[in-house]
């Protein structure tokens, strides 16, 4: 409390307004009293002086002697006051002198004065005598009455005090009027504290309240318990905490709401100040550059960010206020930057925000679209291209030999059975891949499927010059689920594929076992070709992809496409392994019926 700036100020403003009022009474006592106390004195003196005349004029008759003048003088003498008697001749009958510090100086005084012929003083009952100095202290009061005796004057009564009798009065008077002045403020200390600690107590916590709501306590509210206008204060105070906490309590549940979007969704979100320092970032952006990040980056922000450009659009975007995007290629990934500028209240840049999109995917699908229609484009081309310039020549009669029309339309025959398998195996897997396509699956024999498609491929492999047999590793196979028809097209699909690429004196084989643990059949087809570079080897399965193409083997690129989308369908799967110039071999997988036994 003491601490208090109101109390402060209270107690200077009522120390200033005592000492001016004390200052200004004192000033306008010293002026007025000085009239009114030198006009009493001087009617008193002149009173005095009446009456030791009388006493003169009763003491004598003839005439002012000496020696009863001094008596009479002495008998009436008044402490502080000179008193001289003249003659009508202006001659100095008698005087007495008082005890007092200003004897020689009044006598020096008087004497000079009797001396100047200024006394005694004319037609006047009072006056002054001037100072010996430029000194007010030196100013004397006079007061005269004749000594009249019958009807003729004897002399004359004078009565002469120091003013600063009169002076010393007047101290005195401002002294007590000062000491009482400042005894006033004193004691007015103590209810001025009790009048402004119930002012400011108040006060004090409304500013606690404030302080407690500045922390972050919005429940903290002022008593409006007080009177008048500290009453008002504190209910216009608790209206606006009601107001403000309300505000900052919608605002926080939408802070909270849009940081739960931005944690959930895959978008990485970086906000940042104007020096580029990360002020808000989401748990997508740690994990969404993985593939990008390198240990040699040391910034906080290549760590969070590794790419300089980026940075670079983060500048740009502060500097200019503008919105920068960015396409981020790199490896096998791809991602989509968009840097947004924040502003403030006055429309002023405080920041960036950016925005970051991982579109690897889209951007797979978009090239995979695009070799798509490539692709389609390039192997319909080229039996549209043989059939044409095969059908030109006979449209134009240029071919006249009978045997070489024939060898045409066969080759333009081919061609056409080629673009017609090439349109069915396209329809085929547009209708797998939509699930358009429908065909059910049901137990059936493995074993036979496999006898009867060792027979039917024997004699094409023995063409060839290739070695093709089945093998059961584990006996005969148990009853399987899936679609027969579809199965034996799978392994055609693999047999033809191996047989393409296994030269003369080469060997395909098909070989089960039995996956006891997965409780499935393993069905492999196995050749020693020239096998697959690991680089293809990732690939073998998208639409179109022939491995070495340098070497011009014939087919549409889909049967193994075909093949994969047959199994996904039967909730089966397929895998490859290779190794170059060594072969290749394809398994695939079949579920076994239950409570089916092993033959």
């Amino acid at each position: 409390m003491i601490r208090s700036v109101f109390l402060r100020r209270i107690i200077l403003i009522m120390i200033t307004a005592l000492t001016l009022s004390a200052l200004l009474a004192s000033v306008l006592f010293i002026r007025e009293s000085s009239k009114t106390l030198s006009a009493a004195r001087a009617t008193e003196l002149s009173a005095r002086a009446s009456v030791i005349a009388a006493d003169y004029a009763n003491e004598t008759t003839a005439g002012l002697n000496k020696s009863p003048m001094n008596s009479v003088i002495t008998n009436l003498g008044i402490s502080g006051v000179y008193i001289l008697v003249l003659d009508d001749s202006g001659d100095t009958v008698a005087i007495s002198i008082a005890s007092s510090i200003w004897d020689e100086a009044v006598i020096s005084q008087l004497q000079s004065a009797l001396h100047n012929n200024l006394l005694p003083i004319s037609n006047a009952d009072s006056g002054y005598l001037p100072p010996a100095s430029n000194t007010d202290s030196g100013k004397i009061m006079i007061a005269q009455s004749p000594i009249i005796s019958g009807n003729s004057t004897l002399g004359y009564v004078i009565l002469a005090e120091p003013m600063d009798k009169i002076f010393s009065v007047q101290q005195v008077l401002v002294q007590i009027l000062i000491i009482s002045t400042i005894l006033v403020s004193l004691f007015m200390l103590i209810p001025i504290y009790v009048v402004t600690h119930r002012l400011v107590k108040p006060l004090h916590r409304m500013n606690e309240a404030a302080r407690a709501m500045g922390q972050g306590d919005f429940s903290a509210r002022a008593n409006t318990k007080a009177k008048g206008e500290i009453g008002e204060l504190a209910s216009s105070f608790n209206e606006l905490a009601d107001r403000l906490s309300n505000s900052i309590s919608d605002l926080t549940i939408e802070r909270n709401r849009l940081r739960e979007i931005f944690d959930v969704i895959s978008e990485g979100i970086v906000s940042v100040d104007l020096e580029l320092r990360p002020v808000y970032t989401n748990p997508a952006i740690y994990t969404l550059f993985e593939n990008a990040k390198h240990k040699n980056f040391f910034t906080e922000n290549l760590q969070l960010i590794p790419f300089d450009d980026v940075w670079d659009d983060f500048r740009k975007c502060i500097k200019q206020g503008i919105t920068v995007e960015r396409t981020i290629d790199i490896r096998e990934s791809a991602y989509l930057s968009t840097i947004v500028p924040s502003f403030d209240s006055n429309h002023i840049v405080n920041g960036a925000t950016g925005f970051f999109r991982d579109i690897s995917e889209s951007e797979h699908l978009e090239q995979t679209r695009r070799d798509y229609v490539a692709n389609v484009s390039h192997e319909l081309r080229t039996p549209l291209t043989a059939l044409r310039g095969l059908v030109e020549p006979l449209a134009d009669g240029m071919v006249k030999n009978e045997a070489d029309r024939m060898r045409y339309y066969g080759i333009i025959l081919h061609e056409t059975l080629r673009l017609s398998r090439l349109i069915d195996d396209m329809l085929e897997l547009s209708r797998l891949q939509a699930r358009t396509i429908a065909f059910k699956t049901f137990p059936f024999d493995l074993n036979s499927l496999l006898d009867e498609l060792e027979a039917k491929f024997t004699p094409i492999m023995n063409d060839a010059q290739i070695s093709f047999h089945v093998e059961y590793k584990d006996g005969p196979c148990p009853t399987v689920m899936g679609n027969p028809d579809r199965v034996e097209q799978i392994l055609i699909i693999l047999m033809d594929n191996a047989k393409k690429y296994t030269p003369p004196d080469g060997s395909i084989t098909i070989r089960t076992e039995m996956n006891s643990k997965m409780d499935t059949v393993l069905v492999s087809v196995r050749d020693t070709g020239q096998g697959i570079h690991e680089y293809d080897i990732d690939h073998i399965f998208d639409r179109f992809y022939k491995a070495d193409r340098a070497r011009g083997k014939k087919g549409t690129g889909l049967g193994l496409s075909i093949a994969k989308e047959l199994l996904n369908y039967m909730g089966e799967s397929i895998t490859v392994q290779s190794e170059y110039g060594e072969g290749t071999t394809f398994t695939f997988t079949l579920k076994r019926v239950q409570d089916s036994i092993w033959f």
